[in-house]
C-alpha cells in the first residue's frame, strides 16, 4: 500500500539570533516561507501545514496551504511538530518536517527522506557533518500521542522524542546513494539552516540554482518570475505564480515555447 505523505513547515520560532521573523525574509524576490512550502509541496501528496506562533502574521501563501497555531510559545520545535501532527491528523501516514530557514532544501532530499521510512520505522533521521537533523526528518503520524506525552513531561529536546521511536538513520552516504540527490545537491546543502544574519547573507550570496528554460538554455534563477511570466510547466506541474521556487535541475517550459 502506498504511504500517504504530508509536510509540516515550522515558522513560529522566536528568531532571536536572526533578529527578525524568518518567515518574511527575502529570498531572491520571494520569502523564506514561500520557498519552503513550494519545495515540500512538490513532493508530498497530502496537506502542507505551516505552524505559526499565536498572533504571528505570515506572508501570502498559495491556495491550499494550511496554517495552524503553536499555542505554547518558547518551547522549541517539539511543540511545533506536535501542532503540525494534530493538524495533519489521519490524512497522512508520514510527514516531512522542516524549518522555515532552509532555502537550499531540494525536493530530491525530501523524497529520499520520506522514502526511507520503512514499515518498521517511525522516524527517518538524516545526519550531516555528524549531527542529527531532526528538522529535515520524516515522522510517522502515529507518534503523535507519544510526542504529546513527552511534552506533558516538559521534555522539550528532540532527543526526548527520538529515544522513544524506532529511528532509521540516514548518513551522508545513504542520502547521496540517491542519484538525483547526488546530481543536484552533492554537498547536502538541503540540510543547512540559516540561524543568524551571517549565515543568511552567505547563503543569499550563493549563485541561484541552475535551471533549463526551454528556448533559452541554462540560466540561474530561484523563482519562476526570474525567468519569465505567465503559465509554465515545471516537470509535470503547471504553475504561474512568479514566486514559485525553482531548484537545481528544473526544466521550465512556458506556454508556446
Amino acid at each position: 500500500m502506498t504511504e500517504r505523505t504530508a509536510a509540516i513547515v515550522l515558522a513560529g520560532g522566536a528568531s532571536a539570533r536572526m533578529g527578525t521573523s524568518k518567515a518574511w525574509m527575502d529570498w531572491h524576490g520571494s520569502t523564506l516561507l514561500r520557498r519552503a512550502v513550494g519545495i515540500v509541496g512538490r513532493v508530498v501528496d497530502g496537506p502542507v501545514v505551516v505552524v505559526r506562533a499565536a498572533a504571528q502574521q505570515l506572508p501570502v501563501l498559495p491556495a491550499g496551504i494550511e496554517v495552524t497555531v503553536d499555542e505554547r510559545p518558547a518551547r522549541g520545535p517539539l511543540e511545533g511538530i506536535a501542532a503540525g501532527l494534530r493538524a495533519v491528523g489521519a490524512r497522512a501516514d508520514v510527514a516531512f518536517v522542516c524549518g522555515v530557514d532552509a532555502p537550499l532544501l531540494h525536493p530530491a532530499v525530501v523524497a529520499r527522506v520520506l522514502a526511507a521510512v520503512g514499515p518498521d520505522d517511525e522516524v527517518a533521521l538524516p545526519y550531516a557533518g555528524g549531527f542529527a537533523q531532526p528538522l529535515a526528518a520524516a515522522y510517522r503520524t502515529t507518534i503523535a500521542p507519544r510526542l504529546e506525552e513527552v511534552l506533558r513531561g516538559d521534555r522539550l529536546g528532540t532527543s526526548a522524542l527520538l529515544h522513544r521511536c524506532r529511528v532509521h538513520e540516514l548518513d551522508e552516504a545513504a542520502l547521496l546513494a540517491d542519484r538525483t540527490v547526488a546530481a543536484h545537491d552533492p554537498q547536502l546543502d538541503s540540510l543547512r539552516s540559516l540561524n543568524d544574519p551571517q549565515t543568511y547573507e552567505a547563503a543569499r550570496a550563493r549563485p541561484a540554482p541552475r535551471v533549463t528554460v526551454v528556448g533559452t538554455g541554462i540560466v540561474r534563477a530561484a523563482t519562476l518570475g526570474a525567468v519569465g511570466m505567465g503559465p509554465a510547466t515545471i516537470g509535470d506541474r503547471v504553475v504561474e505564480d512568479p514566486e514559485e521556487p525553482l531548484v537545481a535541475g528544473d526544466v521550465v517550459r512556458f506556454a508556446g515555447s
